[in-house]
């Protein structure tokens, strides 16, 4: 790996969004050795790349459910570790439309859909460049992805 390509994943490690423990992810898979693996998924975003929206799939088995219930968040990073964006769940099962994912509740396990239209918390397009986004599953940081975006 080039030195150059290590810069994003050590800002991340040292700020906290990126869990030390969390080592090179396969293609549609999770990393080795996280017991997160097994609650909860978090897909590779799609159309990918180089579109100014997007889809991302995640879901959770029931062994993410307290309680009968589990609070899902969804949130897009830039380079600089900024919140750009919460996007919303497409179809989201409880009714309601499209809420935004940010500590959203489910009552059921499966899998689902965030939706992203390009533009930041203030409504503006982003800029074309790397974007990451996140998967929280009851408040715990599950997985980290990486995505990019064009006008």
């Amino acid at each position: 790996m080039r030195r150059g390509s290590c810069v994003p994943v050590i800002l991340l490690l040292g700020l906290g969004i990126l869990p030390a423990k969390l080592s090179a992810q396969q293609p549609g898979g999770s990393p080795s050795g996280d017991r997160g693996a097994s609650i909860a998924r978090l897909g590779q975003n799609f159309p990918n790349p180089l579109n100014p929206i997007t889809r991302i799939p995640f879901g959770f088995s029931d062994g993410a459910l307290v309680n009968g219930q589990v609070r899902v968040t969804v949130r897009i990073y830039n380079v600089l570790q900024q919140l750009v964006a919460i996007p919303v769940a497409e179809n989201y099962p409880e009714g309601g439309g499209s809420p935004p994912l940010d500590n959203l509740v489910f009552h059921e396990a499966g899998d689902f859909i965030a939706y992203w239209d390009g533009k930041d918390r203030s409504g503006q397009q982003v800029a074309s460049g790397l974007y990451y986004y996140q998967l929280l599953i009851n408040g715990r940081s599950m997985w980290i992805k990486k995505m990019l975006v064009s006008k």
